[in-house]
């Protein structure tokens, strides 16, 4: 079991800039890959940006150029990180966690709310 928990949601303005967290703890040897999706309502969740356990990563097109994910490896935890630059409008969602371990079992946050303002 993988536990994770996000933080560093809120309000922002357009053009802005916000860093989100998430704690990856419990069987962090069998991540695979993590990532950060988003959705807002009505719409299915989406995905923004995963980084394998290589450390290879992939960006959803609307946020390439300005998302950054990045994580790091402690001895009994996993530090995920997506820097936003350069936040529009629709950027405005709540953000979850996500890994993926060896089994293909999904585990996702609770979610943190991003709301980019104009």
């Amino acid at each position: 079991q993988v536990q994770l928990v996000e933080s560093g949601g809120g309000l922002v303005q357009a053009g802005g800039s916000l860093r989100l967290s998430c704690i990856a703890s419990g069987s962090i040897l069998m991540i695979r890959s993590m990532g950060w999706y988003r959705q807002t309502p009505g719409k299915q969740r989406a995905l923004v940006a995963t980084i394998s356990s290589s450390g290879s990563t992939n960006y959803a097109d609307s946020v390439k150029g300005r998302f950054t994910i990045s994580r790091d490896n402690a001895k009994n935890t996993v530090f995920l990180y997506l820097q936003m630059d350069s936040l529009k409008l629709e950027d405005t969602a709540v953000y979850y966690c996500h890994a993926l371990d060896d089994r293909y079992s999904n585990y996702w946050g609770k979610g943190t709310l991003v709301t980019v303002s104009s």
